[in-house]
């Protein structure tokens, strides 16, 4: 920091340096969460060829079959995390929350380090995915409740940038190992390393505020202006967020408990619109092109190391969309971003399928499918991943927020086991023309967020509340009622 410059206004607020310099460095503990994420998802691909050794050569005897449940058991313990985190989040606090999910973390990659048998490895992977799943839906929240409404979107895309990160770095890693190390175990070496990030996590908790939200929520408003204090540029910020909030905080008093609340129609229909965005960002089929681009490539003729390369090459696309994206998301709105990004998605995968289909097996082929691809990684990383991830922070009711963004985000996990489970064999069945079913899967996509979602770019979550009552309680046709 520049020693010249004051950390206080004239007023006693502080600097606008220092405000985002706290804001910075919140978002940098929460997000060790999504840069375990990242790495623990990405991880597995180079872990598991070392794996699938037999135990006298340092593997575990891997077949096919435990080979998909190993791979898969931390989707399915994702899935049980990001329900299960949102009831502990509305209860306990996202710090306190943050800080259980960190221990799980590096229990849980430990424990996949050291594991003696398969039986063992999918225990670990499954508690793994506890954490990895709480995280997913816990960090955005956490962001977008400290941020305000000015900072909310690139702070919280931010969570993105972290996760392709993530995924990134264990595609570097797992490279560099099996060029640098000529040791059979070196699959335990790279999963013990995401203990590194859940460490940092639980450390990083210690010295950042709870969400000024959640206190005023629970009538603990004192410590919340405490909060907001350190954290806005003026006063008539604090005041304006805090009347806000306790606004909110006196109506949900007065209104249904959180039990009733989510029985309520409009409740209902956005948790539907939450859901319905998992089936959106999983089923553009972007798990498939991270997870199988080798197996896409070599059927194009390319060989086996240069489609294994070519990985490496989406986790750098991914970082730099999201980049980009970040830059996007606080200057354009949801809507637009998201319809943009599905255009193209649905645009690349039709150009997919045309150079797989009716192109002959060459290197021209190998390189237009390798382009369709990226461009696929770009938009989707840049227009639809950081997108969806802001939405599941800011759509839902404070009162509930925790367990609605737990529910729809465990369910968007869901769906993400459904695409890597059904891609090999729907690849087999339907061969390259697979990518025109995406295709059209992407069409209705399209029509849904056209129809469904409405627009919450400037909005506080106060306001944002508000905008979804109105839309969605009033109109007895939801699609009528969800439409900008």
């Amino acid at each position: 920091m520049d020693q010249n410059k004051p950390e206080s206004n004239d007023n006693g607020a502080p600097s606008a340096d220092t405000v985002r310099q706290r804001l910075f460095f919140v978002v940098l503990v929460a997000t060790m969460g999504a840069l375990a994420f990242g790495y623990d998802t990405g991880i597995i691909s180079g872990a598991l060829p070392y794996m699938t050794l037999p135990p006298a050569q340092g593997g575990l005897d891997l077949t096919p079959f435990t080979e998909g449940l190993v791979t898969s058991s931390l989707i399915f313990g994702a899935a049980v995390g990001a329900f299960l985190s949102g009831y502990v989040s509305d209860r306990f606090g996202r710090r306190i929350t943050l800080r259980s999910l960190a221990l799980i973390f590096v229990a849980g990659a430990l424990g996949t380090a050291v594991a003696p048998n398969v039986e063992v490895m999918v225990a670990m992977r499954l508690l793994l995915g506890v954490a990895v799943g709480g995280g997913s839906s816990t960090v955005p929240v956490f962001i977008a409740e400290i941020a305000g409404p000015r900072h909310r979107a690139p702070l919280v895309s931010r969570n993105e940038l972290m996760i392709v990160s993530g995924q990134l770095l264990a595609y570097v890693v797992s490279a560099l190992m099996s060029y640098l190390l000529h040791d059979a175990k070196m699959w335990r070496y790279m999963l013990a390393l995401a203990m590194i990030p859940g460490a940092l996590l639980f450390i990083g908790t210690f010295f950042v505020p709870a969400s000024p939200h959640w206190l005023v929520a629970e009538g603990r408003i004192k410590e919340a202006m405490r909060v907001m204090k350190k954290l806005r540029e003026t006063p008539r910020e604090v005041r304006k967020e805090m009347a806000a909030m306790r606004k909110q905080a006196r109506e949900a008093e007065r209104g249904p408990s959180a039990g009733e609340l989510l029985r309520e129609k409009w409740v209902v229909r956005l948790l539907l619109l939450g859901a319905g965005m998992g089936i959106v960002i999983q089923f553009t089929g972007v798990n498939a092109f991270m997870y199988y681009t080798p197996i896409i490539l070599k059927t194009t003729g390319m060989g086996t190391s240069a489609s294994i390369a070519a990985t490496i090459g989406n986790g750098v696309v991914s970082v730099l969309a999201v980049m980009a994206g970040i830059r996007a998301v606080g200057r354009f709105g949801r809507r637009p971003m998201l319809i943009t990004g599905l255009c193209v998605v649905i645009a690349a995968q039709l150009a997919l399928g045309s150079v797989l289909v009716f192109m002959p097996q060459n290197l021209t082929q190998s390189l237009l499918a390798l382009a369709c691809i990226m461009l696929f990684l770009f938009f989707m990383q840049m227009c639809i991943s950081p997108v969806y991830w802001l939405l599941m922070s800011e759509l839902f009711p404070m009162k509930v927020r925790g367990v609605l963004t737990g529910t729809a985000v465990s369910f968007q996990w869901i769906c993400n086991a459904a695409v890597a489970f059904a891609f090999p064999p729907l690849l087999a069945l339907a061969g390259n023309s697979t990518f025109f079913i995406f295709a059209a899967i992407n069409v209705a996509s399209l029509a849904f967020v056209a129809l469904m979602l409405p627009e919450t770019r400037g909005k506080s979550l106060e306001q944002i509340e508000t905008l979804m009552r109105e839309r969605f309680g009033e109109a007895e046709d939801p699609a009528a009622s969800g439409a900008a």
